[in-house]
């Protein structure tokens, strides 16, 4: 079963639309590669609570990647395991499909030892006791569509020697396209450039937030609960990706705060390495 609304349980469960814990930051990111005749999915997650990574560390706990396209299925993964492969013969992935993670417990689990959790547990934290094969937490919900090629790539680059200017940012059919008219603008030579192109990253979600928020909103506002799923590929990732994030308003004022909620600390990582690379000099060149 796949939690898209918060619910209701008897005990503590760990999740971003939960109030039980004090940080319930619980996401999820993945990646479809499709090869002859295989799916392999590729699995990223962050879980905020450190009383959860231990269970699951120490085996008290497992995680259950769930895919639901025309029934679900269930696959256990190990605690350091970021891919599976499926047989396309056991998956279909042509139609609208749902992607969460859960946590699950594997033996009766007491939470008196559980510090993270709200002032409101805290005077019975000793008495709360789940039950072996319980659910613990779940994640977002990650949206696959498959008419989309590349469903969960935003962002594409492109190398062009005759712009006229550094860069040129397009928003195009399915990504937000990064044009650079030199490699060295998308430093390349430097073990971080990933997290160097994040000012790049920034100013390609804020155009394309405006565009979103012209094609899908009145005076310069969007109620995301309240309109269709767009047409469009790449408004439909970035409408998927802020459902996804628990957005519910976007308008030409809270742009910047929507990006801090969709992004995994995209500028405090691109000045984190910028600081390195000033501080290591030509050391991190590769």
């Amino acid at each position: 079963m796949i939690y898209r609304k918060k619910a209701n349980f008897p005990y503590p469960v760990f999740s971003n639309d939960s109030l039980s814990y004090i940080n319930n930051y619980f996401n999820l990111d993945v990646n479809v590669i499709e090869k002859s005749d295989s799916y392999y999915f590729d699995i990223d997650f962050e879980i905020e609570s450190e009383f959860i990574n231990q269970l699951i560390r120490n085996d008290q706990a497992q995680l259950v990647f769930i895919i639901q396209s025309k029934d679900n299925k269930f696959f256990h993964l190990k605690a350091n395991q970021h891919r599976i492969s499926i047989p396309k013969s056991r998956i279909s992935l042509n139609k609208r499909t749902s992607i969460q993670l859960h946590i699950q417990a594997l033996n009766t689990i007491s939470f008196a030892d559980n510090n993270e959790l709200n002032n409101f547990y805290h005077v019975i934290k000793d008495e709360i006791v789940v039950p072996q094969y319980s659910l613990l937490g779940y994640s977002n919900v990650v949206l696959f569509d498959g008419s989309i090629k590349k469903p969960y790539d935003l962002f594409s680059k492109n190398l062009d020697e005759n712009l006229n200017s550094e860069i040129k940012i397009e928003l195009g059919q399915e990504t937000i396209v990064i044009h650079y008219k030199k490699p060295e603008f998308y430093f390349q030579h430097y073990s971080k450039s990933n997290m160097l192109n994040n000012a790049y990253i920034y100013a390609g979600l804020t155009k394309a937030l405006q565009s979103f928020i012209f094609n899908n909103g009145e005076d310069g506002d969007v109620e995301l609960e309240e309109i269709n799923e767009p047409d469009g590929s790449l408004d439909l990732k970035l409408y998927q990706l802020m459902i996804n994030k628990n957005i519910n308003n976007i308008n030409l004022d809270n742009i910047d705060e929507v990006i801090y909620k969709v992004t995994d600390r995209v500028i405090e990582k691109y000045s984190g390495a910028l600081e390195e690379l000033l501080n290591r000099g030509d050391s991190t060149a590769s």
